[in-house]
């Protein structure tokens, strides 16, 4: 506690109120690369989301540091690489003694402590899961309030808290999205005279999906789609929040996803999907909004990656971070209003607490052989979920996808160590060019090393059976 009173006095409110705009970071759940109408989906029909797009700028190459929850989330909250920041794996309440204990470290600053510092008021609804146990959520880490399951929606017990206390159990999934919507837009009429900063972490297209009345079974391209369509209509009602009341021109809205798709949704062509060190596990799509600041229906091809998010938001409000840590992130503003070349001339990906890729612009190295979800099928040629609905604990549709609706490209060269693909020629990685290229895989293994000395070794976690 000293430490991190010791560092918030030192930020102070450099920045005259007045100036400081606010911010929304809208994170959706196991959102796809292809799950959207702008990024080019046939049949999910995401309007409100695509005027998003179309009124501010879209990155076509967004990456996460890791194609899982827990580590991603945690970089966005810190501007570090995952191995720098202490989770390298998800917490689960139902996965075993050690997993049920992983957290942020302490000694990690969160973005809601950093703008907290600054004279904002915090807010987050939804999930979390960066601590589930005493001193680890969200009230204790930076934010003012908070609402939300602190996991995933499919971990027992699946519950929602109000701060630190448990107010629902179980939990009707299908209008979580909803409550989670009016409590965010209530955030924002509260809060609408001093800078704010929501982190509104919505639960959909995670499984189990739900979607309530108005949605269920309407939109035509079964439950993921109908689940889209109520995720679409909650963005829409913050972007609608912040027009009513007349914040919109000085509020920064950024939105984008955890990781890749799960089954029934869309990697839009990549391979791989959530899980796997394929492009289809990293790449996310990543939309910013600032009337008057963001120029309407910006596209940039430039490399960025999740971090990147948490150094925007340090530039646009002028707050300020201790200089004894290594930040990751770079601001994207050049990005989102021009034709600003990438800030990153590589990036990593993690496979739990190593490094596993490099890229750059051009080129992917996966100096690990890329993992691929291997569930067991049973005798009726689909896998068991433990986490499925029953009726009792989790409160969801039971017309789940399965292995069969495989969100991205399952065909290629199979995985190996040190494969190199072209990501200008071949996006969806079937190739390895390594033998080829010989000279860029030196080049790429160079950085991956210089990179991989700061990487600690870590015993992974080793997750118990679930437990209902």
């Amino acid at each position: 506690m000293k430490f991190l009173m010791g560092f918030l006095s030192l930020v102070g409110a450099a920045v005259v109120a007045a100036e400081q705009p606010n911010v929304v970071i809208i994170l959706a759940d196991d959102l796809g690369y292809g799950d959207l109408g702008c990024y080019g989906h046939p049949k999910f029909k995401t309007p409100h989301i695509d005027r998003m797009a179309a009124e501010g700028a879209r990155l076509m190459q967004f990456n996460t540091p890791a194609p899982f929850c827990a580590p991603t989330r945690a970089s966005l909250m810190t501007g570090r690489y995952p191995f720098r920041c202490g989770m390298t794996q998800n917490p689960a309440p139902d996965g075993g003694e050690a997993a049920d204990a992983l957290a942020l470290p302490p000694k990690e600053i969160t973005l809601a402590q950093v703008l907290k510092a600054a004279g904002y008021a915090t807010g987050m609804v939804g999930k979390w899961h960066l601590g589930h146990k005493p001193g680890t959520l969200p009230t204790e880490r930076g934010f003012d309030e908070y609402l939300g399951i602190p996991y995933s929606n499919d971990m027992r017990p699946v519950q929602v808290l109000e701060g630190t206390q448990v107010v629902e159990y179980p939990v009707v999934q299908a209008t979580l999205t909803t409550r989670y919507t009016k409590r965010a837009t209530d955030f924002i009429q509260r809060h609408k005279d001093k800078p704010f900063f929501l982190y509104f972490a919505e639960a959909m297209p995670h499984k189990p999906l739900a979607a309530p009345e108005k949605h269920y079974r309407k939109s035509g391209a079964g439950l993921y789609g109908d689940a889209l369509a109520d995720l679409d209509d909650s963005v829409g009602a913050v972007l609608d929040e912040l027009k009513t009341q007349g914040v919109d021109e000085r509020t920064l809205v950024l939105f984008s996803s955890d990781n890749g798709a799960w089954f029934g949704g869309s990697c839009g062509g990549l391979r791989g999907m959530k899980g796997t060190n394929y492009e289809g596990g990293y790449r996310v799509p990543m939309i910013a909004r600032w009337p008057g600041k963001i120029p309407a229906g910006h596209v940039s091809d430039e490399l960025a990656v999740m971090m990147d998010l948490f150094a925007t938001v340090l530039k646009v409000t002028g707050a300020k971070m201790s200089d004894d840590r290594v930040l990751d992130g770079r601001d994207l503003m050049p990005m989102l209003t021009g034709d600003a070349k990438s800030p990153h001339e590589f990036i990593f990906g993690h496979q739990n607490s190593k490094l596993a890729t490099i890229r750059d612009a051009r080129w992917k190295l996966h100096v690990l052989p890329a993992n691929q979800m291997k569930m067991k099928p049973g005798p009726d040629g689909k896998w068991l979920d433990p986490r499925l609905p029953d009726g009792v604990t989790i409160l969801a549709p039971f017309e789940q996808y399965n292995i069969d609706a495989h969100p991205g490209l399952t065909t290629g060269v199979e995985p190996g160590k040190m494969q190199l693909f072209d990501l200008k020629t071949d996006p969806s990685e079937q190739s390895d060019v390594a033998a080829a290229h010989p000279a860029e895989v030196q080049r790429l293994k160079a950085a991956y090393d210089a990179m991989n000395r700061d990487v600690p070794v870590v015993e992974e976690v080793k997750r118990a059976p679930y437990k209902k």
